[in-house]
């Protein structure tokens, strides 16, 4: 009856009575909510009750009742019968105290003697911790373990299964809460060692202690891991029950278990941290265990494996044999038989991959995989190594006609005639194929568990063994594109995928270094080109993926993968030509049934445009009309695709108003849809990939048959969210690489993401805010000077102005004071600090003060995240033209960010540091525009506050205090005279250069110390600061000349040389002595201007020469008579010669150039070679006319020198 009604029964009420409907009236009964099952809530569920009266008793058994056999085993019986699934009845309420409780007290009354008992007792402890998912106490997991562990050493072996479930179920996920247990168990040995053993003969004793070593393995989120030893016990148990031959006379099923649960324990002891189980040789011998069962019972596969992977240089190819006589491969022998019935193929040595078969049905199960499939469509154009061809039943006939020859042609492919087995045998065969593909999916587990443990570096070596880099030909090698192109099962397939994305993620300094733009050398293949030919045999596996896949699933896994391979791979290196395929390939799939086939879809067009954007062949491809790249993209999955529209054109028929309006008068209309447009024409009309996904965002969904998404029912279903969500980051990537395409829609783009910012769901929100933030910092680089982008290019100003205008009237506002969703208001925050300064300037007076009203108030934000985002907003505005020189804003501002710096948050106090870095950066600005006024209206309370903030913050973490030693700088060359001179204001000096010096000195990030030095040069340019009597300068001078001769970074040194160079004066250098220490050292390093360890610091050798050089004339050229001795010294040795040299290079501008940092930071002085010519021949002048007194020592000094100058003159002078 129940079956008829549809009406399900409760578990253990059979005889239950279904309730007949009743009409809805007034006089009807009140509205009673079912559970699960269809039976009123209640208090208690039954279940619950049995437990609870079950429990009551058994609690009340004492080890000296009369009848304790009898009753234990009658209420054993009761509880393991109930029900206690909460898939089945949610309901259900049992106190995991109450669970503990219940097994301690029977643990104790069940003697290991009553062996039928112990049975019981364990299937009930594997019953209702495996149904409960109890998580146990200590106590409770002590008695158990123990409990376990005793039987297993006085009970017959007949019970030794159960005993070992019930121990299994115990230790799941609490391994290292079992310390007292664990030598007793995996010690030496230890009782799970001895079961799990390859000697044991009993399959089902070795499975379940493989599967109770596992469940130790096994590490539950925010529990310690494993004890390293045991883990390392586990492993080599693992590893060598996988790699021992099957027992003679074993059952292929069985063996199939012990294999599989050995496979599930390797994942566990590999997952959750990396890799500790030895070097090369154990990490080669896991991976050629995992490949080889990654073709466990895969059809016509027959190889000799090799038992190690040895990583490149030494690759290993597997050598094809034919089937060993004692275990004939039983999906590969009858093939042969049949093959007579087969049609030959006409080229039956082409390329052919056979890749391009049709997949099972999505959501079919492995067993039902020897059904055949019909084949849906005729020929098929396969990329790269397959030509076009038909596809037939027995197409691979000729294959496996020849033992010699692997094929992997899936089994169900067949057709009934074509079946190895007939009707009785047919389960049992079934049943192999499914655990054999459950094999070949848990090896990929593992091997997946392999690749995110073991370091990117170390596994790049055994890429070849996984990947091919090479189109398959001839006997095609065992790889992972093998699997996803042949293996039957799609739930296989998928997780060859996921390893494959887990491979290439994070690959691209690997890959970069691919490439085939050249022609190859004819007497080697370099690597370069090897992992170029790679990266082709991905696109074109994959692109044969694509094309087979229906299981939605799986589909999604290959489209995912391609994501990964276009962000990771460098387009730039490679001949083009690969991606235009795949942007055709995937035009019809934006329109898939199932919505994470169009997400994922959306994640490879939004990779696509980001890839090393601007990419000149993604360019040519957006430039196209909206019809020609979907030409001929038509795939075999069309009932499944165009299920919004037929035809292949997959194109947004509900494009916005205005993009429509705008293409709709285009040649582009009168174009025939195959021929390419030309570059000149791409202001025809926006890119279909922009009116896509507006469209995607904007119009409602054309078909609502699949019940997905928000808004069902109501008229303006839109699409659902996942998909606006992603379309909405494709935007934007679009934005940000190719505006210059996208710029001609920024006013409709604005109205999308102020149409998101005014909808409700906090996401869509998030992501149109960051969308204006793209746009607003995409016209940013469009108007900056140095990116040379010439104005007819640019977006007018006026639309800019108007842009900003709208955007700051809509609902913008709403989301920056949106307290609720902080994540928003950061975004906002970001977007507001991405206007065009030129265009903040033209905008109403009322807008510019609701910025800066809004940001100054979000700074007191109690969430760190707005905090950090207005603070840094407010670091940007500061640098604005029109703001720079208000007194009162630069006031506010710094206020704002004195409070930020004391933030608890480092983040916020890094962008603080920023922020009065910026800040500073405009004082200098504005002292140099403006000149005193600006200086005398800025308060020096305030100065003083920024002074001493800054020296506090330069003891901070690196990531503020880099910053701060910039606002150090800038502050010291700020301050005038009149501050120096006042008391309040000599301490802090002096702690703000020694703070500078400590950083210059410091063990810190190259870019700390870098930056410190460039602070000391910054402050050098002060003519008030007292260098030639400050305690202080004698430090900061040592600091500098210590630092140019010994770091190793290039751009400490070009820094600290470029500071000592800035004094203009020679007082400011103090005494002789300490002049002679500062020639001295830029001449040593000058010397050693090449001597570094570290390949990467020479491409800075001619900048710090050129550096070096400079400093050095700028001494000569500031030099006075009690510096000539030194001088004359220097330069009269083997050391002048080589100075000589160096300077004769710099002279003559044979290295250094224009724009070196060494030039940037000196005094700007132009390269011409007659000007610095010009200035030594001053020098020269001034110092022949020096007056030299004292001792004939320091004439011969000045001689010296002189001659050195005239020398260098004359040298340079020469044609």
């Amino acid at each position: 009856m129940a079956a008829r009604t549809g009406l399900p029964l409760a578990p253990g009420h059979s005889g239950a009575p279904v309730f007949p409907p009743v009409a809805l009236s007034a006089d009807a009964a009140p509205f009673t909510p079912l559970g699960a099952e269809g039976w009123p809530f209640s208090s208690q569920s039954d279940a619950e009750k049995q437990f609870a009266r079950c429990a009551s008793k058994l609690r009340s058994l004492r080890g000296d009742s009369t009848h304790l056999r009898e009753e234990l085993n009658l209420l054993f019986d009761q509880l393991i019968s109930e029900n206690y699934n909460k898939t089945f009845n949610p309901n259900i309420n049992i106190r995991p105290e109450d669970v503990c409780l219940l097994l301690k007290h029977a643990s104790c009354l069940v003697p290991l003697s009553q062996e039928h008992l112990v049975i019981k007792l364990c299937q009930l402890v594997h019953h209702l911790l495996n149904q409960l998912k109890v998580i146990m106490d200590e106590q409770t997991l002590d008695v158990l373990v123990s409990y376990t562990v005793h039987a297993l050493s006085v009970c017959s072996t007949w019970t030794h299964s159960e005993i070992l479930l019930a121990l299994s179920t115990t230790v799941y996920g609490n391994g290292p809460q079992c310390h007292k247990h664990l030598s007793e168990l995996l010690g030496e040995d230890g009782i799970l060692l001895l079961y799990s053993s390859p000697s044991q003969p009993d399959m089902e004793l070795r499975r379940v202690a493989l599967t109770c070593m596992a469940n130790i393995c096994l590490r539950i989120p925010g529990q310690p891991p494993l004890d390293d030893q045991y883990r390392s016990v586990c492993f080599q148990v693992f590893l060598q029950t996988l790699q021992s031959p099957k027992p003679p006379n074993t059952d292929e099923l069985f063996y199939s278990m012990v294999i599989q649960a050995a496979l599930k324990g390797l994942q566990c002891s590999l997952s959750g941290g990396k890799w500790k189980f030895g070097g090369g040789e154990e990490l080669g011998s896991v991976l050629a265990t995992l490949k080889r069962l990654m073709f466990q019972g895969a059809p016509g596969v027959s190889v000799e494996w090799p038992p190690v992977l040895y990583p490149a240089p030494l690759p290993q190819y597997e050598g094809l044999s034919a089937p060993k006589p004692s275990e004939p491969p039983k999906e590969a022998a009858a093939p042969a038989k049949a093959s007579g019935n087969k049609k030959r193929k006409s080229k039956g040595k082409g390329k052919k991959t056979g890749t391009e078969e049709n997949r099972g049905d999505d959501g079919e199960e492995d067993e039902r995989e020897a059904v055949p499939v019909p084949q849906r469509g005729g020929g098929r154009s396969g990329g790269g190594g397959g030509g076009a061809r038909r596809e037939g039943v027995g197409g691979e006939g000729e294959s496996w006609s020849k033992p010699s020859a692997p094929s992997l042609y899936p089994s169900w492919k067949r057709t009934s005639s074509d079946s190895e087995f007939s009707d009785p045998e047919g389960g049992v065969q079934s049943k192999l194929r499914l655990y054999h593909a459950r094999l070949r999916q848990g090896a990929l587990h593992c091997l997946l568990a392999v690749v995110k443990g073991v370091e990117k570096r170390t596994l790049y070596g055994y890429w070849s063994s996984f990947i091919p880099d090479s189109p398959i030909g001839g006997p095609p090698p065992l790889t992972l594109l093998t699997i996803i192109l042949k293996d039957p099962s799609p739930k296989v397939r998928a997780c060859a995928l996921q390893v494959l994305s887990a491979m290439l993620e994070g690959s691209r300094q690997f890959l970069g270094v691919a490439e085939d733009t050249a022609s190859p050398r004819t007497s080697y293949t370099p690597f370069s080109f090897s992992l170029a030919t790679a990266v082709r045999e991905l696109h074109r596996a994959l692109s044969l993926a694509l094309l087979a896949e229906t299981s939605a699933h799986t589909l999604t896994q290959v489209i995912k993968c391609l994501a990964y391979l276009v962000g990771n791979a460098p387009y730039h290196r490679l001949r083009p030509g690969l991606l235009s395929p795949l942007w055709k390939q995937m035009r019809p799939y934006v329109r898939h049934r199932d919505v994470n086939v169009r997400v994922s879809v959306l994640t490879l067009y939004g990779a696509l445009v980001t890839t090393q954007a601007p990419l000149p062949e993604v360019q040519l491809l957006l430039r196209q009309p909206e019809g020609s790249s979907s030409a001929g993209s038509f795939t075999p999955q069309d009932s499944a695709l165009s299920w919004r529209q037929r035809g292949g054109v997959s194109s947004p028929s509900c494009a916005p108003a205005a993009l429509s309006q705008r293409n709709s008068h285009t040649p582009a209309n009168t174009r025939s849809p195959g021929v390419p447009r030309t570059p000149g024409e791409e202001e025809a009309g926006p890119p279909w990939l922009l009116q896509l996904c507006v469209s995607l965002v904007t119009q409602p969904r054309e078909d609502q048959s699949d019940g997905e998404g928000a808004g069902a029912g109501g008229p303006v279903a839109l699409e659902p969210t996942p998909v606006r969500l992603e379309a909405l980051q494709v935007l934007a990537h679009l934005v940000r690489g190719y505006f210059s395409l996208a710029q001609a829609c920024l006013c409709e783009i604005g109205q999308v993401s102020a149409r998101c910012l005014g909808e409700t769901d906090p996401s869509i929100q998030l992501q149109g805010a960051k969308l204006l933030e793209e746009l607003g910092t995409s016209v940013i680089q469009q108007y900056r000077a140095e990116n040379n982008v010439p104005e007819s290019s640019r977006v007018p100003m006026n639309q800019v102005v108007q842009f900003w205008s709208d955007v700051l009237s809509g609902p913008l506002n709403a989301a920056l004071q949106n307290e609720q969703h902080p994540t928003l208001q950061t975004s906002a925050c970001d977007t507001l600090s991405s206007i065009l300064p030129q265009a903040f300037a033209q905008l109403p007076e009322k807008r510019q003060m609701m910025c800066i009203t809004v940001l100054l108030g979000l700074t007191y934000s109690e969430n760190y995240l707005v905090k950090t985002a207005a603070v840094r907003a407010l670091g940007v505005y500061i640098l604005f033209p029109c703001l720079r020189e208000d007194v009162m804003f630069v006031a506010d501002t710094a206020n704002t960010i004195l409070a930020a710096l004391n933030d608890r948050s480092p983040n916020a106090r890094a962008k603080a540091a920023w922020s009065l870095g910026n800040l500073t950066d405009t004082l200098i600005v504005n002292m140099e525009s403006v000149g005193v006024d600006f200086q005398e209206e800025l308060s020096d309370m305030l100065l003083l506050k920024m002074l001493q903030a800054a020296t506090r913050a330069s003891a901070d973490k690196d990531r503020v205090k880099s910053n701060a030693v910039r606002a150090l700088g800038n502050l010291l060359h700020f301050l005038r005279h009149s501050q120096l001179t006042r008391a309040g204001f000599q301490r802090p000096l002096e702690d703000a250069v020694r703070a500078l010096v400590q950083t210059v000195q410091s063990e810190a990030t190259m870019k700390v110390r870098w930056n410190a030095c460039y602070a000391l040069g910054n402050a050098f340019r002060n003519p008030a600061l007292p260098l030639d009597s400050a305690p202080w300068s004698h430090d900061a001078f040592s600091a500098l000349c210590c630092v140019v001769t010994s770091c190793k970074n290039f751009k400490v040194r070009i820094k600290s040389a470029a500071a000592l160079s800035i004094p203009a004066r020679r007082g400011c250098y103090g005494d002789a002595e300490r002049f002679s220490c500062v020639w001295r050292s830029l001449a040593a390093a000058l010397e050693n201007s090449e001597d570094t360890n570290d390949f990467l610091e020479y491409r800075y050798c001619a900048s710090l020469r050129h550096t070096l050089s400079q400093a050095l004339l700028h001494l000569l050229g500031i030099s006075q008579s009690q510096d000539m001795p030194a001088l004359g010294a220097s330069l009269a040795g083997e050391e002048g010669r080589g100075i000589k040299e160096h300077l004769i290079k710099y002279l003559r501008v044979e290295e250094g150039g224009e724009g070196t940092e060494g030039e940037k930071d000196g005094k700007g002085e132009s390269v011409n070679p007659q000007q610095r010519i010009g200035g030594l021949q001053q020098t020269l002048n001034r110092l022949k006319g020096l007056e030299v007194g004292g001792e004939g020592g320091e004439k011969t000094g000045k001689e010296v020198v002189v001659e050195f100058l005239e020398d260098l003159l004359k040298t340079c002078e020469e044609p």
